[in-house]
């Protein structure tokens, strides 16, 4: 994949997939969310790798969802890491759900975690944007 060879994307969707009933529920909403056409799944390991492609498709993108499990915030960390901005952010664990370490998990919290992803608004300010080489947690509005 070259930056000539693809138009850049609409919206990425990135999440974490960590060993627990909440990254399981963050992998499946991902899943749903790109099945319902509401983006195209990515993948958070491609950034992690530090691989150039994925990383300038990221950059690219319209907007990006990333979905944490829990508020470890792996995914963040690693769109973080290579300064990457992120428009919608959702962790599940802050939904109400419970993180255990089983991987039993309700249809029913899969779909909330999909309504609450599409319920922050389009074209509302990032949760992170770049100043100079920095990426910065936006707060106020700034």
């Amino acid at each position: 994949m070259t930056e000539d060879s693809h138009p850049a994307p609409d919206r990425l969707i990135f999440c974490c997939s960590g060993a627990s009933n909440v990254g399981v529920l963050s992998f499946k909403a991902a899943i749903q969310l790109a099945q319902d056409g509401f983006g195209a799944f990515s993948c958070i390991a491609g950034i992690g790798s530090r691989n150039p492609p994925m990383i300038r498709a990221a950059k690219s993108a319209r907007e990006r969802v990333v979905i944490d499990g829990c508020p470890v915030g792996c995914a963040r960390k690693i769109m973080d890491a290579n300064l990457i901005s992120i428009d919608r952010y959702v962790v599940v664990s802050e939904l109400g759900i419970g993180k255990t370490h089983t991987f039993d998990i309700e249809n029913s919290d899969v779909v909330a975690v999909v309504e609450e992803v599409k319920l922050h608004k389009e074209g509302a300010l990032p949760v992170t944007r770049l100043v100079g080489n920095d990426l910065v947690k936006r707060e106020d509005g700034a």
